[in-house]
């Protein structure tokens, strides 16, 4: 009997050893119906943790020996979802790229808080609608009322979910984040929101306790960073202390689209003076440059920003970045030379745009085979311009497609050949043409750009 006893004992603490030997391994798989890339690529953060290639079955897998336990983000091009993950977890996922948010579903370990985390984002999608239809318009504290509402119940459960089945405590803190941050984000919205739908001249008087939530705003925790809520909801609160410090301080029209090198300006300051979270502080930082870059102000306004950018954000990891988006917008200003990009006809010949555009009047625009909705959107849009503006060539560039798909799509929805091209290196376009929008065009003239942030919807 002792030796059994024994026996019994030795193996289990075996069993023990070995299950603690693989507490820490994680696997993350799925498959992915209706796949627009043949990768899917895992993130922490911005950092690339491993990159998986769908099998004949449209199936991946990650194997990881460990994880930062944490929020992490898998990327299939050009969609991408944040998920939470921790050590031991084991992690299925099953999505259709037709409606890549709405069709995810997690199962196995891990579960429980990442379909609520997707449950978190879809009703905020959801939710906005009515917020900015029904509540905004509203007193603020009748507003406050109603906002917190919402935020009680989504509290409530996820209290009732940590009943129900235990999360880790950094887990139930992402989850509670994420509620507590949209609802403060909505709260920041609420005085410019209200004066634009109820067209008062002024901002709303609000109650003394309106803001006292930020009191508990955390401006350097890394494990929120790129919790969507958090991020959106620091960017619209740097706006709205920029703002209000104008408003009061500086004698100057707070029109700040009149005003964009002193408004933003303004937002960089308060960065480096609030924000310590480097993370945190590089993102902010290069959410305004790219806001301000965007927004086409002179070429001496242009000079003068870029200067206080690069004094106040020191070693900015997204510094290369908005020096070639800097460039870039330089190089497209009007009477450039369109960039020498090169591209493919429906025939196999290679052409730049140089060659295309050198002689009238030609408008680029920029389509997707992933978005297809956009392509019936723009589609129909071109071929009303076209019976409007008979002097213009509109040229189709397709972007973040393969090959053979596009040449599918050109006939599918009757496009003329002759009028599309193909860009195999999507990414240099991207950068090169600030492909920063669905309707963005260029207006070329002769080989010479007229206007190189043309708006299919609002420049005809």
């Amino acid at each position: 009997m002792k030796k059994l006893l024994l026996l019994l004992l030795f193996f289990g603490l075996l069993g023990c050893s070995e299950k603690n030997t693989k507490t820490e391994e994680v696997i993350f798989a799925g498959e992915i119906v209706n796949p627009t890339d043949r990768f899917v690529v895992l993130l922490k953060g911005e950092q690339v943790v491993d990159t998986a290639t769908l099998d004949d079955q449209n199936r991946f897998e990650f194997r990881l020996d460990s994880v930062d336990d944490g929020l992490h983000s898998f990327k299939h091009d050009p969609e991408y979802q944040y998920i939470y993950l921790e050590k031991g977890d084991s992690l299925q996922v099953r999505l259709n790229t037709v409606a890549f948010d709405e069709s995810l579903v997690f199962s196995g370990e891990g579960e429980e808080i990442n379909n609520f985390l997707i449950e978190l984002f879809l009703e905020s999608e959801a939710e906005e609608y009515l917020i900015r239809d029904s509540f905004i318009p509203l007193e603020p504290e009748v507003f406050s009322s109603r906002l917190d509402s919402i935020k009680s119940i989504k509290l409530a459960r996820l209290d009732q979910l940590q009943e129900e089945t235990p999360l880790s405590a950094g887990a139930f803190e992402a989850a509670r984040a994420s509620i507590l941050y949209q609802n403060y984000l909505y709260r920041e919205k609420y005085p410019f929101w209200h004066r634009k739908m109820t067209g008062d001249g002024n901002l709303h008087d609000l109650p003394e306790d309106f803001y006292d939530y930020r009191s508990e705003v955390s401006y350097e925790d890394p494990r929120l960073t790129f919790l969507r809520p958090y991020h959106d909801f620091m960017i619209y609160h740097i706006g709205n202390l920029a703002y209000m410090k104008c408003r009061k301080a500086c004698d100057i029209s707070m029109d700040h689209v009149g005003n964009k090198l002193h408004f933003n300006t303004h937002q960089l300051h308060l960065i480096d003076s609030l924000v310590t979270g480097e993370a945190l502080r590089d993102n902010l930082f290069r959410t305004v440059a790219f806001d301000y870059l965007l927004k086409h102000d002179s070429e001496e306004n242009f000079k003068k920003f870029m200067e206080a950018f690069h004094r106040l954000s020191g070693t900015n990891r997204h510094l290369p970045e908005i020096d070639r988006l800097s460039e870039a917008i330089q190089n497209l200003r009007p009477d450039e030379q369109v960039p020498e990009l090169a591209v493919e006809s429906n025939s196999g010949k290679i052409q730049t745009l140089q060659d295309i555009a050198s002689e009238g009047n030609v408008v680029f625009y920029f389509w997707s085979g992933p978005q297809q909705h956009h392509l019936g959107n723009i589609t129909r849009r071109v071929r009303a311009l076209r019976e409007v503006h008979s002097d213009y060539r509109f040229v189709g560039i397709c972007l973040r497609t393969d090959k053979e798909r596009w040449e599918k799509l050109v006939e599918s929805y009757g496009l003329d050949p002759a009028d599309q091209f193909w860009a195999g290196d999507f990414e240099t376009f991207v950068q090169t043409l600030v492909v920063d929008n669905t309707y963005k065009s260029v207006l070329v003239k002769d080989g010479k750009i007229v206007d190189g942030f043309a708006n299919l919807n609002t420049s005809f």
